[in-house]
C-alpha cells in the first residue's frame, strides 16, 4: 500500500506563506489526491483535491489563497498556502481523496501566529 509523508509545516506570521509537500512511496498519478487538515478539537477536514488530470477543487476557505499541485515525478504533491490566517493553524495531511484512503501519515504542523 502507498505510504505518504507530509513535510513543510512551520510557524509563520499572519499573511505569510508556506508550501507543504506530500511524498508518496509509490506513484499517486492515477489517484484523486487531497490535502486535509485537523485543528485542535476539530474534525479532520478536506482542504483541496486534485484529479489524475490535474483538475483542482477547493473548499471555500481555501479558494484564492491555497493551490494544490502535483510534482513532476509521480510521487509528489504540493499545497501552496498564501495569506495565511491564525485559523489556518492545524496539522495538515495528504491522502487519497474519496472513500478509499491509504494509511494516514503523521501530518505536518502549520502554526500561524504573530
Amino acid at each position: 500500500q502507498v505510504q505518504v509523508v507530509e513535510s513543510g509545516g512551520d510557524l509563520v506570521q499572519p499573511g505569510g506563506s508556506l508550501r507543504l509537500t506530500c511524498t508518496a512511496s509509490a506513484s499517486i498519478a492515477i489517484f484523486y489526491m487531497g490535502w486535509y487538515r485537523q485543528a485542535p478539537g476539530k474534525e479532520r477536514e478536506l482542504v483541496a483535491r486534485i484529479s489524475p488530470n490535474n483538475y483542482t477543487e477547493y473548499v471555500e476557505f481555501a479558494k484564492g489563497r491555497f493551490a494544490i499541485s502535483r510534482g513532476n515525478n509521480e510521487k509528489t504533491m504540493y499545497l501552496q498556502m498564501n495569506s495565511l490566517k491564525p485559523e489556518d493553524t492545524a496539522v495538515y495531511y495528504c491522502n487519497r481523496a474519496g472513500r478509499i484512503k491509504v494509511n494516514w501519515g503523521q501530518g505536518t504542523q502549520v502554526t500561524v501566529s504573530a
